[in-house]
Protein backbone atom coordinates (compact mmCIF):
# COMPACT_ATOMS: atom_id res chain seq x y z
CA UNK A 1 0.00 0.00 0.00
CA UNK A 2 1.49 3.73 -1.11
CA UNK A 3 1.77 5.79 2.12
CA UNK A 4 1.78 3.01 4.53
CA UNK A 5 5.52 3.33 5.68
CA UNK A 6 4.61 7.03 6.04
CA UNK A 7 1.78 5.84 8.30
CA UNK A 8 3.57 3.99 10.07
CA UNK A 9 6.41 5.62 10.89
CA UNK A 10 3.98 8.57 12.00
CA UNK A 11 2.45 5.97 14.49
CA UNK A 12 5.27 4.88 15.62
CA UNK A 13 6.55 8.67 16.66
CA UNK A 14 2.62 8.87 18.44
CA UNK A 15 3.59 6.07 20.33
CA UNK A 16 7.04 6.89 21.18
CA UNK A 17 5.78 10.43 22.74
CA UNK A 18 2.86 8.06 24.68
CA UNK A 19 5.47 5.76 26.18
CA UNK A 20 7.64 9.11 27.35
CA UNK A 21 4.77 10.70 28.68
CA UNK A 22 2.71 8.51 30.29
CA UNK A 23 6.28 6.73 32.03
CA UNK A 24 7.30 10.29 33.66
CA UNK A 25 3.86 10.35 35.05
CA UNK A 26 3.95 6.70 36.58
CA UNK A 27 7.12 7.87 38.27
CA UNK A 28 5.43 10.27 40.43
CA UNK A 29 2.16 8.01 40.92
CA UNK A 30 1.30 7.09 44.67
CA UNK A 31 2.26 3.53 45.74
CA UNK A 32 -0.83 0.74 45.52
CA UNK A 33 -3.95 0.92 43.49
CA UNK A 34 -7.23 1.82 43.76
CA UNK A 35 -10.43 -0.02 44.73
CA UNK A 36 -13.79 0.46 44.14
CA UNK A 37 -16.83 -0.65 46.47
CA UNK A 38 -20.31 -0.24 46.24
CA UNK A 39 -22.60 0.63 49.68
CA UNK A 40 -26.07 2.04 49.91
CA UNK A 41 -25.88 3.38 46.15
CA UNK A 42 -22.77 4.95 47.28
CA UNK A 43 -19.01 4.53 45.70
CA UNK A 44 -16.43 4.12 48.50
CA UNK A 45 -13.04 4.51 47.22
CA UNK A 46 -10.19 2.23 48.93
CA UNK A 47 -6.11 2.20 48.84
CA UNK A 48 -4.51 -1.09 48.53
CA UNK A 49 -0.97 -0.80 49.48
CA UNK A 50 1.47 -3.51 50.92
CA UNK A 51 -0.39 -6.38 49.52
CA UNK A 52 -3.49 -5.57 51.15
CA UNK A 53 -6.86 -6.80 49.15
CA UNK A 54 -9.37 -4.79 50.61
CA UNK A 55 -7.28 -1.67 51.71
CA UNK A 56 -7.71 1.51 53.75
CA UNK A 57 -10.81 3.95 53.33
CA UNK A 58 -10.50 6.68 51.74
CA UNK A 59 -12.35 9.65 53.23
CA UNK A 60 -13.96 12.33 51.59
CA UNK A 61 -12.23 15.33 50.91
CA UNK A 62 -9.17 13.26 49.39
CA UNK A 63 -9.92 13.52 45.49
CA UNK A 64 -6.62 14.39 44.63
CA UNK A 65 -5.58 10.43 45.81
CA UNK A 66 -8.33 9.00 44.10
CA UNK A 67 -7.50 10.61 40.85
CA UNK A 68 -4.05 9.90 41.22
CA UNK A 69 -4.67 6.11 41.50
CA UNK A 70 -7.23 6.26 38.84
CA UNK A 71 -4.78 7.92 36.76
CA UNK A 72 -2.03 5.26 37.45
CA UNK A 73 -4.13 2.31 36.45
CA UNK A 74 -5.26 3.81 33.12
CA UNK A 75 -1.22 5.01 32.71
CA UNK A 76 -0.48 1.19 33.59
CA UNK A 77 -2.65 -0.01 30.64
CA UNK A 78 -1.60 2.64 28.47
CA UNK A 79 1.54 1.64 28.50
CA UNK A 80 1.42 -2.09 28.23
CA UNK A 81 -0.42 -1.68 25.04
CA UNK A 82 1.55 1.33 23.51
CA UNK A 83 5.21 -0.69 24.23
CA UNK A 84 3.20 -3.60 22.83
CA UNK A 85 2.05 -1.84 19.27
CA UNK A 86 5.43 0.32 18.92
CA UNK A 87 7.75 -3.36 19.45
CA UNK A 88 5.71 -4.50 16.64
CA UNK A 89 5.41 -1.41 14.03
CA UNK A 90 8.53 -1.17 14.61
CA UNK A 91 9.68 -4.65 13.31
CA UNK A 92 7.01 -4.03 10.62
CA UNK A 93 9.18 -0.87 9.24
CA UNK A 94 12.02 -2.38 9.49
CA UNK A 95 10.98 -5.05 6.91
CA UNK A 96 8.45 -2.58 4.91
CA UNK A 97 9.02 -1.04 1.46
CA UNK A 98 5.76 0.18 0.33
CA UNK A 99 6.80 -0.97 -3.36
CA UNK A 100 8.25 -3.89 -2.32
CA UNK A 101 5.66 -5.95 -4.65
CA UNK A 102 6.41 -4.18 -7.48
CA UNK A 103 10.23 -4.03 -6.65
CA UNK A 104 10.02 -8.11 -7.06
CA UNK A 105 9.04 -7.66 -10.44
CA UNK A 106 11.88 -5.10 -11.40
CA UNK A 107 14.30 -7.60 -9.81
CA UNK A 108 13.27 -9.87 -12.72
CA UNK A 109 15.80 -9.90 -15.85
CA UNK A 110 14.40 -7.35 -18.54
CA UNK A 111 13.45 -10.11 -21.24
CA UNK A 112 11.84 -12.16 -17.97
CA UNK A 113 9.52 -9.30 -17.69
CA UNK A 114 8.24 -9.28 -21.32
CA UNK A 115 6.56 -12.52 -19.85
CA UNK A 116 5.48 -12.00 -16.34
CA UNK A 117 1.98 -10.57 -16.22
CA UNK A 118 2.55 -8.60 -12.59
CA UNK A 119 0.26 -9.11 -9.77
CA UNK A 120 -0.66 -5.29 -9.43
CA UNK A 121 0.50 -2.71 -12.69
CA UNK A 122 3.25 -1.05 -11.73
CA UNK A 123 2.78 2.33 -11.07
CA UNK A 124 4.91 3.15 -14.49
CA UNK A 125 2.34 0.95 -16.28
CA UNK A 126 -0.81 2.71 -14.22
CA UNK A 127 0.41 6.33 -15.18
CA UNK A 128 1.22 5.46 -18.70
CA UNK A 129 -2.59 3.92 -18.76
CA UNK A 130 -4.14 7.14 -17.19
CA UNK A 131 -2.09 9.90 -18.86
CA UNK A 132 -2.92 7.92 -22.47
CA UNK A 133 -6.27 8.29 -22.09
CA UNK A 134 -7.85 11.18 -24.12
CA UNK A 135 -10.22 13.91 -23.41
CA UNK A 136 -11.97 16.78 -25.02
CA UNK A 137 -11.34 19.80 -22.59
CA UNK A 138 -13.23 22.86 -22.33
CA UNK A 139 -13.42 25.10 -25.41
CA UNK A 140 -11.81 28.52 -25.74
CA UNK A 141 -14.02 31.91 -26.75
CA UNK A 142 -12.46 33.63 -29.71
CA UNK A 143 -11.68 36.67 -28.03
CA UNK A 144 -9.83 34.75 -25.58
CA UNK A 145 -5.76 35.67 -25.69
CA UNK A 146 -3.62 32.47 -26.71
CA UNK A 147 -1.38 31.66 -23.80
CA UNK A 148 0.88 28.63 -24.53
CA UNK A 149 2.74 26.81 -21.88
CA UNK A 150 6.42 25.58 -22.53
CA UNK A 151 4.53 21.70 -23.11
CA UNK A 152 2.42 23.41 -25.88
CA UNK A 153 -0.54 23.50 -24.69
CA UNK A 154 -2.83 26.48 -24.30
CA UNK A 155 -3.82 27.39 -20.85
CA UNK A 156 -6.62 30.47 -19.60
CA UNK A 157 -4.28 32.78 -17.91
CA UNK A 158 -0.70 33.72 -16.86
CA UNK A 159 -1.27 31.89 -13.64
CA UNK A 160 -2.19 28.69 -15.19
CA UNK A 161 1.18 29.15 -17.47
CA UNK A 162 3.34 29.31 -14.01
CA UNK A 163 1.50 26.60 -12.91
CA UNK A 164 1.83 24.08 -15.70
CA UNK A 165 5.34 25.13 -16.14
CA UNK A 166 6.18 24.22 -13.38
CA UNK A 167 4.63 21.20 -13.34
CA UNK A 168 6.18 20.14 -16.37
CA UNK A 169 9.64 21.50 -15.42
CA UNK A 170 9.26 19.60 -12.95
CA UNK A 171 8.22 15.75 -14.65
CA UNK A 172 5.00 15.88 -13.19
CA UNK A 173 2.09 14.56 -15.14
CA UNK A 174 -0.55 16.30 -15.74
CA UNK A 175 -4.36 16.52 -17.27
CA UNK A 176 -5.43 20.37 -17.96
CA UNK A 177 -9.31 21.48 -17.97
CA UNK A 178 -10.24 17.71 -17.77
CA UNK A 179 -13.74 16.65 -17.86
CA UNK A 180 -15.01 15.49 -14.04
CA UNK A 181 -18.59 14.65 -13.48
CA UNK A 182 -19.59 16.26 -10.60
CA UNK A 183 -23.00 14.67 -9.08
CA UNK A 184 -25.67 17.97 -8.63
CA UNK A 185 -23.44 20.27 -10.96
CA UNK A 186 -22.69 18.11 -14.18
CA UNK A 187 -19.58 17.87 -16.02
CA UNK A 188 -17.27 20.82 -14.94
CA UNK A 189 -13.20 20.83 -15.73
CA UNK A 190 -10.67 21.00 -13.14
CA UNK A 191 -7.57 23.29 -13.79
CA UNK A 192 -5.35 20.37 -13.18
CA UNK A 193 -6.05 16.28 -12.83
CA UNK A 194 -3.41 14.25 -11.14
CA UNK A 195 -3.09 10.62 -10.26
CA UNK A 196 -1.50 10.37 -6.77
CA UNK A 197 0.91 7.33 -6.72
CA UNK A 198 -0.27 6.96 -3.04
CA UNK A 199 -3.41 6.30 -3.29
CA UNK A 200 -3.92 5.42 -6.96
CA UNK A 201 -7.14 8.03 -6.79
CA UNK A 202 -6.92 11.50 -8.75
CA UNK A 203 -6.49 14.87 -7.04
CA UNK A 204 -7.50 18.26 -8.63
CA UNK A 205 -6.33 21.71 -8.08
CA UNK A 206 -8.31 24.63 -8.97
CA UNK A 207 -6.63 27.92 -9.42
CA UNK A 208 -9.24 30.94 -7.61
CA UNK A 209 -7.66 33.52 -10.04
CA UNK A 210 -10.70 36.21 -9.56
CA UNK A 211 -11.48 36.53 -5.79
CA UNK A 212 -11.48 40.40 -6.51
CA UNK A 213 -14.90 39.37 -8.69
CA UNK A 214 -17.90 38.56 -6.68
CA UNK A 215 -19.98 36.92 -9.30
CA UNK A 216 -16.66 34.49 -10.04
CA UNK A 217 -16.30 33.92 -5.92
CA UNK A 218 -19.90 32.97 -6.13
CA UNK A 219 -19.67 30.08 -9.03
CA UNK A 220 -16.34 29.06 -6.93
CA UNK A 221 -18.07 28.45 -3.57
CA UNK A 222 -20.89 26.47 -5.82
CA UNK A 223 -18.06 24.47 -7.04
CA UNK A 224 -16.23 23.55 -3.93
CA UNK A 225 -19.37 22.78 -2.25
CA UNK A 226 -20.12 20.35 -5.25
CA UNK A 227 -16.29 18.91 -4.97
CA UNK A 228 -17.36 18.05 -1.42
CA UNK A 229 -20.73 16.79 -1.45
CA UNK A 230 -18.97 14.48 -4.58
CA UNK A 231 -16.47 13.25 -1.30
CA UNK A 232 -13.68 15.31 -2.52
CA UNK A 233 -12.38 17.75 0.18
CA UNK A 234 -9.82 20.41 0.28
CA UNK A 235 -6.38 18.72 1.46
CA UNK A 236 -7.35 15.03 0.52
CA UNK A 237 -8.06 15.35 -3.38
CA UNK A 238 -8.75 18.83 -3.39
CA UNK A 239 -6.12 21.31 -3.86
CA UNK A 240 -6.97 25.06 -4.13
CA UNK A 241 -5.21 28.08 -4.25
CA UNK A 242 -6.01 32.05 -4.32
CA UNK A 243 -5.57 35.09 -6.51
CA UNK A 244 -6.43 39.14 -6.06
CA UNK A 245 -5.18 41.98 -7.56
CA UNK A 246 -3.26 42.35 -4.70
CA UNK A 247 -2.03 39.00 -4.23
CA UNK A 248 -0.52 37.35 -6.78
CA UNK A 249 0.10 33.21 -6.53
CA UNK A 250 4.03 32.49 -6.07
CA UNK A 251 6.06 29.72 -7.27
CA UNK A 252 6.48 29.49 -3.53
CA UNK A 253 3.10 28.53 -2.75
CA UNK A 254 2.61 26.15 -5.60
CA UNK A 255 5.98 23.95 -4.63
CA UNK A 256 4.52 23.92 -1.14
CA UNK A 257 1.49 22.43 -2.29
CA UNK A 258 3.44 20.19 -4.58
CA UNK A 259 5.43 19.19 -1.78
CA UNK A 260 2.76 18.04 0.43
CA UNK A 261 -0.14 16.79 -1.99
CA UNK A 262 2.17 15.51 -5.39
Amino acid sequence: MKGLRDLLLKEQFRLQTIIKDTKNRLKNAPRGRLRLAKSHDYVQYYWCVDGKRSGDYIPKGNETLVQQLAQKSYDERILQLAEKRYSQIKKLVKDYTDDELESIYFKEHPERQKFIEPVEPTWEQRMNEWISKEYDGKEFNEDMPVILTERGERVRSKSEKIMADYFYGKGIEYKYECPLYLKGMGIIYPDFTFLSKKTGQEIYWEHCGKCDDTSYSRNMVRKINAYENNGIFQGERLILTYETEQTILSTGKIEQLVNKYL
